[in-house]
């Protein structure tokens, strides 16, 4: 009887302390349709492209204010970035925007990928009820989404190269700026750059086309750039979103020619500025 109370007590003993099985997992949330006459689009302005973000553009064809939370681009094509807290009330509009941001493109080094199903996520709230989660249907293909995964990957794949950036050296002389765009090898390859196109603000002359060729044994390669203003109006100056995104064209062996926007550093940008309303007469001298 000693044994078989012993044994039991072993046993309940070990029930106690040994593992429980893996811990209860949190049940996901549940999604939920959208309110009745309420969709979403995607759509960008100028000034959203330098803040990588985008417009959700609501519509809301009802008569039943929508209240929403936050709200976050969902895709394989991008990176999922956490909710944009918007606290938006919308009441019958056409189009009401909220902007949000977006992530990197997921890219690959092999080519140019196909854009993604991607679904709007969002809490909204009407007639007073608690937030709920509900998922917007983006329709796909986005031509929004599809050109920003091109853009952004199509950068990717010339920079798996080579590195362009502005080089150190920039000398006024006369009414133009002159110096150079320096390529630095990061990858394999001949990367040859067809040519490098101005800005809102910029004119951009090349010593000539195509600029130059980073030939596959070389490491670094200078060609010579000239830049005069583009615009001389004081509005020009006061809505600079884009006035130092400088498309340049280029190609790897011999590939498709695709684009890389190459910024100045910040302080070539103040010297590009003052040197620019110098010459416009938009100095104060």
């Amino acid at each position: 009887m000693k044994r078989f109370t012993l044994a039991l007590v072993a046993a309940v003993l070990a029930a106690g302390c040994g593992p429980s099985g893996p811990p209860a997992q949190p049940s996901a949330e549940p999604s939920s349709r959208p309110p009745a006459g309420v969709s979403v689009s995607l759509a960008q302005w100028r000034s959203d492209e330098t803040a990588h973000a985008l417009e959700v553009a609501v519509r809301n064809t009802t008569r039943t204010p929508v209240h929403f939370v936050d709200v976050q681009l969902v895709t394989p094509s991008f990176r999922t970035l956490p909710p944009r807290r918007v606290d938006a009330t919308i009441s019958t509009t056409e189009r009401t925007d909220l902007q949000i941001p977006y992530g990197p493109a997921a890219c690959t080094p092999e080519r140019l990928p196909e854009v993604r199903p991607a679904t709007v996520v969002a809490h909204v709230s009407t007639g007073g009820q608690a937030p709920r989660r509900v998922v917007f249907d983006v329709p796909h293909p986005d031509p929004l989404l599809a050109r920003l995964l091109r853009d952004e990957c199509s950068e990717f794949l010339i920079k798996e190269a080579a590195d362009i950036a502005f080089g150190p050296g920039w000398t006024e002389s006369g009414k133009a700026m002159h110096g150079n765009l320096v390529i630095t090898r990061r990858g394999d390859g001949e990367v040859t750059l067809n040519d490098m196109g101005g800005t809102t603000h910029y004119i951009v002359t090349p010593g000539h086309r195509p600029l130059g060729v980073l030939a596959a044994g070389r490491q670094r390669l200078e060609v010579p750039i000239t830049l005069t203003p583009g615009r001389c109006d004081p509005h020009a100056f006061a809505e600079a979103k884009k006035a130092f995104q400088f498309p340049v064209r280029a190609a790897v062996d011999g590939g498709q020619e695709r684009v890389v926007i190459v910024v100045p550093p910040k302080p070539l940008q103040d010297r590009l500025t003052a040197y620019a309303l110098k010459t416009c007469g938009l100095d104060g001298g």
